[in-house]
């Protein structure tokens, strides 16, 4: 008897959370098209710069490796 007590406490736990999960989605304000293209390009941009300046440090560092081990 005292499981299904604990699983009925659960399911209101879970019932709660899911309602006020459901109340924080409503308070949200989503951004509307001109700020999610500003913010598109501003992530597409900083993923490019961070992948060429990780693939010129990984270029330096094979070179770098390749030169000590000629020696």
């Amino acid at each position: 008897m005292a499981v299904l007590g604990r699983i009925g406490a659960g399911l209101k736990r879970t019932g709660a959370f899911f309602r006020d999960s459901w109340m924080e989605m409503k308070k949200v304000r989503w951004p509307n098209r001109a700020e999610l293209t500003s913010y598109t390009i501003v992530v597409i941009t900083t993923v490019t710069l961070l992948a060429l300046f990780f693939a010129i440090v990984d270029l330096g560092i094979s070179r770098l490796i390749e030169w000590i081990l000629a020696k």
